[in-house]
C-alpha cells in the first residue's frame, strides 16, 4: 500500500449514496489509503477445506433402517411371487415412507404385506 490517498472516498474511509447511506469505501476498504491491489479481493474458493472429499459424500441407503421396515423389506426380497423390479420399488418405497414417517406404521405394513403375499381365490 502506498501514502496516497484513495479516489473513490477521498481518504475519508467511507462513501455515500443519494440517500444518505453511508458504508465503507470497496477501495480501500475503509483505510482511506489507496491499494495497489486495485480494490479487487480473491474470493474464489481455493483452499482446500472448501473442496469435499469423495468419502465425505453420503452414502446411498439401499436397505431399510428401522427394525420394522428390515422385517418387511425381507419379506419382499424373499417373496417368490413378486418380480425383481417389483421388489426393487417395494423396498424404495418402504425406505421413503421411514424417512418421510420415521417408522413403518401398521397401515403401511399392511399395504405392502398385500403386495407381496399370494391372493387366495
Amino acid at each position: 500500500m502506498t501514502s496516497e490517498t484513495c479516489g473513490i472516498c477521498m481518504g475519508d474511509g467511507r462513501i455515500s449514496n443519494s440517500f444518505g447511506n453511508l458504508t465503507t469505501c470497496p477501495s480501500c476498504h475503509g483505510s482511506g489509503r489507496r491499494s495497489d491491489e486495485g480494490g479487487y479481493r480473491d474470493v474464489t474458493k481455493t483452499k482446500p477445506s472448501h473442496h469435499k472429499s469423495a468419502a465425505a459424500a453420503a452414502a446411498k441407503q439401499t436397505w431399510p433402517a428401522t427394525a420394522e421396515g428390515s422385517v418387511l423389506a425381507g419379506e419382499v426380497r424373499d417373496s417368490t411371487l413378486v418380480a425383481a423390479d417389483a421388489k426393487t420399488r417395494l423396498i424404495q418405497e418402504i425406505m421413503d415412507h421411514e424417512n418421510s414417517h420415521g417408522r413403518c406404521t401398521t397401515t403401511f405394513v399392511k399395504k405392502i404385506r398385500k403386495q407381496v403375499r399370494a391372493r387366495v381365490t
